[in-house]
């Protein structure tokens, strides 16, 4: 009889021990989360700020691209509005932003006075910093939410996470900076403009010709 009861004493204290660790866990993937996030937004700020200069030195010298700094600036104040929302709608809004800023670089690409003035050079600097540093805290983030997410669907954890409430968490996904990256690697491999490849073809067939002509001189 003393035998059965320091078994299941035993037993109980087991369950106790996964139980507060499993909990625990929860606890600290859950804070990783929303500091990974912290980072993710302090970027995002800082980006915010960068907008409104990089627009304004680009305005003095393309001031007919009206529309295109307008647009910035709509998406801007758009996705600076949803800052507490959730992660799904922050990365809409970011995508579309995004999108924009995009557009507004190749437009500058027609004005060589642009490239060549310091302030913008420093500030597209800065903004290419900055997005590298977003993109580096969002696959972090993201990997965080992964693990998190799978213990909470999991058996036995699942268990722990719906008697405690922890929930699953949004990730943090930007279409429009995965559609651009998919772009770039499917133009990568070329290099070089179909007029540039029209000129080649053109020039291997004109000197086939003429060494044809020397071979059969007429009679």
């Amino acid at each position: 009889m003393v035998w059965v009861i320091i078994v299941i004493v035993a037993v109980l204290v087991i369950l106790a021990i996964m139980l507060i660790t499993s909990y625990n866990r929860f606890v600290k993937q859950r804070n990783l989360i929303q500091e990974s996030w912290r980072q993710i937004d302090v970027e995002l700020h800082r980006r915010y700020d960068l907008i409104p200069n990089l627009v304004e030195t680009v305005r003095a010298y393309a001031a007919h691209e009206r529309h295109v700094f307008e647009e910035v600036a709509r998406l801007r104040t758009q996705a600076v509005n949803v800052q507490g929302a959730a992660p799904e709608q922050r990365a809409a809004a970011e995508g579309q932003l995004c999108g924009a800023l995009r557009q507004m670089m190749i437009s500058v690409e027609a004005y060589p006075q642009i490239q060549s003035n310091q302030n913008f050079l420093n500030l597209q600097r800065e903004l290419t910093d900055t997005e590298d540093r977003i993109a580096a805290g969002r696959r972090f983030y993201n990997a965080n939410v992964g693990d998190y997410n799978t213990r909470v669907e999991s058996f036995p954890s699942n268990l722990i996470a719906g008697g405690f409430k922890f929930e699953k968490a949004g990730y943090f996904e930007v279409k429009d900076e995965r559609s651009a990256r998919s772009r770039r690697s499917r133009s990568a491999p070329s290099g070089r403009s179909p007029v540039s490849r029209r000129r080649r073809r053109c020039s291997r067939v004109t000197s086939h010709r003429a060494r044809s002509s020397r071979r059969c001189p007429d009679r």
